[in-house]
């Protein structure tokens, strides 16, 4: 399994899959950009590319991740944090080196991504 939902993450996800399509699929992976270089992405699909991308279901939701990306995502937690001002996804990525002030993007020691100024 390359990434980990925390029961939060798990509970959260499977609420907001109430509102897609019986056939969606939550999509985690990386695309270049960011302070660092390298932003996470997040969002549901229906469509999987058999020859790129994987499924794995973790906790009862199915999971897409592309096959490029678990090198860089491996060993990753996803959990989501209620605090006074909402609630949102945190990513613990134990392969990230260097982090942007904000969190949101990342760079690890073998992959540099596409920097951008901030």
């Amino acid at each position: 399994m390359a990434i980990t939902l925390t029961d939060n993450a798990s509970l959260q996800i499977k609420e907001m899959m109430k509102s897609e399509s019986s056939n969606a699929r939550l999509r985690f992976g990386v695309m270049g950009g960011g302070c660092s270089g390298l932003s996470y992405s997040l969002g549901f699909v229906e469509e999987v590319n058999d020859e790129l991308e994987q499924v794995e279901e973790i906790n009862g939701i199915p999971i897409v991740l592309s096959k490029q990306d678990i090198p860089i995502i491996e060993g990753t937690t996803i959990d989501y944090k209620q605090n006074l001002m909402g609630g949102g996804f945190s990513i613990d990525n134990p392969n990230a080196i260097i982090s942007c002030g904000c969190g949101s993007s990342f760079r690890t020691k073998e992959t540099v991504g596409a920097p951008e100024k901030c």
